[in-house]
């Protein structure tokens, strides 16, 4: 079977024009030189070289060989030359749940590429469920998600939290008081769906404490309950970030419910095999770095 030596052998004796001269420059014997032209000759059935008295001439089969293997031992001298930066060039994949990579993702990927400006990041936004599944499946390097950490092969660290909202509008019936949570249920209820980091948690909450929301309203859209509750229909639970600014607006009110302070955490998760490369290692000191 050929190889690239036999190639660079062959390409060396064809610019020498003599065995010996090419030995020198490869730094190996004549005997090995003349071994890897004869090997050559026989896988192509037919002289490659003329001997002389005192150097070696191409033939026309040589001549073609030779047009064949010069582009080939070029690509793979500058594939030498660049082998050692590949970790500065190979992209990384992100998923992320939608909160965090509304809020936080970007600033973090603004200071890593200030680090690595010629690393492509894909990200793909996505719910905590299936930023796992896409990891355990070795389809992402990095998952950025809000909740509870997953169980299996993964390492997760906690980088931020943030709370959970209890809004509604400020002329919703009972929005000047606290509520029990048995009452809180009974009310019209506008939550994100099941399966979504936000959900889960109120779902949890109220499970240890022996009740069960049954919503009115359910939507993977945050921004269709925070209009719901606007025009009165009912009461929302969602992060601050994306209410802070209607309730300082005057345009919904916190409501109070006994017993019930909700906040989500969140985690960077990778796979606990997975090999770090360094511009991973930079990315995860920039998430592990974030504090809101």
């Amino acid at each position: 079977m050929m190889t690239l030596r036999h190639f660079e052998i062959f390409r060396a004796v064809a610019e020498a024009g003599n065995f010996t001269r090419a030995a020198e420059k490869l730094y190996i014997t004549q005997s090995a030189v003349s071994h890897a032209i004869r090997e050559l000759e026989e896988k192509a059935g037919t002289a490659l070289f003329d001997r002389l008295s005192k150097s070696v001439q191409l033939t026309n089969s040589g001549k073609l060989l030779l047009e064949e293997i010069i582009p080939i031992l070029s690509s793979c001298e500058d594939l030498d030359s660049r082998i050692n930066r590949l970790e500065t060039r190979a992209p990384l994949h992100i998923v992320s749940s939608i909160t965090i990579a509304a809020f936080w993702l970007p600033i973090i990927l603004k200071a890593f590429q200030k680090e690595w400006p010629d690393i492509p990041v894909h990200v793909e936004v996505v719910s905590a469920a299936n930023a796992i599944d896409i990891l355990r499946n070795g389809d992402a390097d990095l998952a950025l998600i809000e909740g509870t950490p997953p169980q299996g092969p993964f390492t997760s660290t906690l980088f931020a939290s943030y709370p959970l909202y209890i809004v509604c509008a400020p002329d919703y019936p009972l929005a000047e008081r606290e509520l029990s949570l048995k009452e809180f249920c009974t009310e019209t209820l506008l939550l994100r769906e099941k399966g979504s980091a936000i959900r889960d948690t109120l779902d949890s909450a109220l499970y240890l404490a022996g009740h069960t929301a049954q919503p009115a309203w359910t939507s993977v859209n945050s921004q269709v309950l925070i209009e719901a509750a606007k025009a009165g229909y009912g009461i929302t639970i969602l992060p601050d970030v994306l209410v802070n600014e209607p309730l300082a607006q005057g345009k919904l009110c916190l409501l109070s419910v006994q017993a019930l302070s909700l906040k989500n955490e969140m985690y960077v998760v990778h796979h606990r095999d997975k090999y770090l490369t360094t511009p991973m290692k930079t990315l995860l000191q920039h998430i592990e770095s974030t504090m809101y």
